[in-house]
Formats: C-alpha cells, structure tokens, sequence
C-alpha cells in the first residue's frame, strides 16, 4: 500500500500545494513548518491528506533517503513527540518509512486542518505553489480554512485510503452490516461495495481506489487499532478490586468496531457486575446489581457523544465493587442538569444515527429518562454526571439506604425524581419521593423527605409549584420548568 501511495503521488508530476519531496532531513523545525504549511493547503484545496516525502530529489525521481524521522530525535525527545507538542491543534500525522525496491523512502502523512488552521510554535504557514509562506500574508486564504471548519465532519474524513476492493472487504466486516441492518446480503461483491459507499461507510476515488472513512472504521472495522490515532478510540473495561484504582483484576481492550462489537461489549460488562439474590415465589434467582437497560444506554452514549477529534482517548468502563464509571472524551453540549428536558444534540449525527437504526440505543431523546427511570426501579442511589472541558463521566452507585446517603446524594435524587416526573407530565410530592426511596407513610419518614426537598430547593434544583407557603398536597418541579 505505501509503494502504490508514493506511485500516486508521483503521477502529479510535480510539488504541488499539499504534496512536497525531499532528499535527507530538513531539521525539527523546518519539518514542523512544512506540517503546518501542508496541512492548511490541504485544508484549501478541500484533499483529506499532504504529504512530505524525503527519499525523492527535486526531478520527481527516486533517490532514497538516509533519514528515519521514527528514530529522530530533538535533544533528548523523540521528534514525533517534539513536533506533537508543538502543533496546535494537535493533529494526527503518520510517519510511515518503506523500501521501495532498493530505496528507503520515509514520509509524514498530514490530515488536513479542520477545525482551525494548523501552527507549529504559534505560527501558522501556507504553501503557495512550491512555496511555504506565513498565512497572516493570505487572509483570504485563512478564511477559507475556518469555512472549511465550520463544514467539515469527522465521521466523513477518510481513515485509510488507496484500497483495492479486496481490501476494503478485509478491512471492514461487510457481513455484520448487513445482518444488522436487516438487509439481505447481494451475492457480488460490486453490489456490496456499492452498499457501503451510500452508507458513507467507503467513497470511491478518482484512481478507481477506496477511501474508508472514520464512520466506517469507527462502525465496522475488524480492527479499527489499525488506524494509529483510532487506536486510543477502541473501548477499554477495567475491573478493580476494591473502592480505588490500587489493585486491577480484569483490563480488557476492544478492537471491533462500535457497531460490531457493541453486544459483546454489553455482554462482557454484564459478565464483570456483581449480582444480588433475590427470593421470588420461593425461587432464589440472581439479579445483578446494576439494570442492564442503564448500562446499555449510558456505554451507548459514551461511544456516540463522545469528541472523535481529541487525541488520545476514548471510552471507559471502571468497575469497582460500589460503583461504575462511564467515560468519555469531551464535554457534552447539553449542561448536564438539563439531560431530561433538553431537545437531545450530537457532535456526530451521523454515528448516532446509524447506532440508532441498529437498535444500539433508545430513539432520540428517551436515554437519559429510561436511564433515570431503571435506576429508580433498582431503588439505587441517583447517578451521578460529570463534566469538564475535555472529559465526561457518569457513576452508578451500588444500593445504600437512603439515610446513609450524603446532603448531596439525596439532593441529587430528589431533583432527577422531579425532572423525570416532569416530563412525564406528572407532579412530585412528598409522597412520590417516599416511594421513590423505599420510605413509609409514616410521620417521621415524611418529615425527613420534607427537609430533603426543602434542601434540594435551597440549592436552586427545585421549586414550588404554585404558593410556596402551602404544605398539604405540595407539588415540586424542577428549576428549569
């Protein structure tokens, strides 16, 4: 494949704006500008990839090349380490080094720039023509980057391309699309490329090659670890033995795609749960401890909200013996106290469609309240969200008795009982919030659900509804109704 590339790319017949060659090393720093430059054009001349290639003199023929960027070295650090660190944002180029019959060719696979223009030290450069030049020079051709930001999806970038049709087959599992997508499979493999391209799943290229985008990696990959910056993407399940991360019994890391192996990523989850033993009729049976159906949903949900684009990191279930942690990269774009109300948004419609259709995770907007909902069934404590900048997570507790819980446990609680009441089109009462923990109709357990919603108003979670100064038959909604 990286033979056929470099032929590609000599079939231009010169440099151009995202393509530049090279004989021996250049230095750290001319790299990093050529990186920065590459990418950008790349991003005007809308190609998803540029290329900086040293083994090849300026006559387009093939020299060789004594320079292996992947041993390199700036002072003590590596240079592909060196160079990330200073790219801004950080972008996910590939060295790839290769004997082409009797040559070495080394050479930096570049993505375009696509949320903003790539810089290298706080500076952002462009290739004209055969040219590097700094891109403050061009303003026109800096707004065309951020156009090209505001258009650009990452689900429909290319991941790997340059494919023969035989090897879109052995990339993507073909088989698996069809059966969960209820379609019959054609008995030609034309036919079934042709299925995959409108899914957005492959494109064609103008060579008669294939591209294999993101969503189709992501979704469909036998192995989407293959491509060097999905890697961190595949799911990893960690077991611990304990309350903390000291003592690890079980780490596994998936390898399929999403949409492939998600059932047997539910089922190896499901696996690792404790279970509790229940009597019912005089038949002792095992329940686990967790509902499957709010396990299911919210790994779902780590998979398809999550920001593709940050590097790095991906999904992550934790096990501990009092608890579960759902993980994933970036933060939502619904604040977290407005999940059971707010019109539902995905930074990857696309994936979340697609997960939808197969019956991966409940239909637009159902999730959280079907979530919430289980919890309460379970009588567990009220899970828990988490966001910051670059990372969101969700805990479920294990079972604990509501008057060993803290103020902000049962604050919590009581507020996402009022939300999923809400919109339910029903009214939380003393009463509901009784039932919801388990509690009697006793005096003494009324009053100490009264102090719970009088301290989840004082938090601003809740309100009245209607004059706060009546006590008998008080209804509660939550802050945002």
């Amino acid at each position: 494949m990286s033979e056929k590339l470099l032929e590609l790319l000599l079939q231009k017949g010169r440099e151009c704006e995202y393509v530049e060659y090279k004989i021996n090393d250049c230095g750290p720093d001319l790299i990093g500008q050529y990186i920065s430059a590459l990418s950008n054009s790349a991003s005007i001349k809308e190609v998803d990839f540029a290329y900086l290639v040293f083994g090849v003199n300026d006559n387009l023929e093939i020299v060789g090349t004594d320079y292996l960027p992947s041993l390199s070295k700036k002072g003590n650090e590596d240079l592909e380490l060196w160079l990330q660190k200073r790219l801004e944002p950080s972008i996910n180029f590939e060295i790839i080094e290769f004997d082409y019959f009797d040559n070495k060719i080394s050479l930096f696979k570049i993505p375009a720039a696509t949320s903003r223009p790539t810089r290298f030290i706080g500076n952002a450069y462009i290739r004209i023509g055969q040219n590097k030049r700094n891109l403050n020079e061009f303003p026109d051709k800096e707004a065309l980057i951020w156009n090209q930001a505001q258009l650009s999806q990452f689900e429909t970038r290319v991941a790997i391309d340059n494919l023969s049709d035989f090897e879109v087959l052995e990339t993507i599992d073909y088989s698996k699309y069809f059966e969960l997508t209820n379609v019959q499979m054609p008995q030609n493999n034309a036919a079934v490329l042709e299925n995959l391209r409108r899914e957005k799943i492959i494109s064609k290229n103008d060579d008669s090659t294939n591209s294999v985008t993101n969503l189709g990696v992501i979704l469909f990959s036998k192995d989407l670890t293959k491509v060097s910056y999905l890697k961190r993407k595949a799911v990893r399940v960690i077991v611990y033995d304990g309350l903390d991360k000291t003592l690890t019994l079980k780490e596994k890391e998936g390898s399929r795609g999403y949409a492939v192996g998600f059932e047997g990523l539910i089922d190896y989850i499901n696996d690792q749960l404790p279970s509790n033993e229940e009597i019912q009729k005089a038949i002792r049976i095992k329940r686990k401890m967790y509902p499957e159906i709010a396990v299911r949903e919210l790994v779902a949900n780590a998979l398809i909200h999550q920001d593709l684009s940050l590097r790095g990191a991906g999904p992550m279930i934790e096990i501990y013996k009092d608890r579960i942690e759902i993980s994933n990269p970036g933060r939502p774009l619904i604040e977290v106290n407005r999940f059971l109300d707010h019109n539902p948004r995905s930074r990857n419609e696309n994936l979340a469609s697609f997960m939808r259709r197969i019956g991966v995770c409940e239909e637009r907007g159902s999730g959280i309240d079907k979530v919430i909902s289980a919890i309460e069934a379970y009588q567990l404590p009220a899970p828990r969200f988490d966001a910051d900048e670059e990372f969101f997570k969700v805990t479920l507790y294990a079972p604990k008795d509501v008057k060993l819980m803290s103020k902000e446990d049962r604050a919590r609680a009581c507020f996402q009982h009022c939300a999923l009441m809400h919109v339910s089109n029903k009214d939380m009462t003393n009463s509901t919030l009784r039932a919801r923990f388990s509690l009697s109709d006793s005096k003494t357990d009324s009053v100490f659900t009264s102090n719970i919603i009088n301290e989840t108003i004082k938090i601003g979670l809740i309100k009245h509804q209607g004059d706060p100064n009546v006590r008998k038959g008080a209804k509660y909604i939550p802050f945002f109704a």
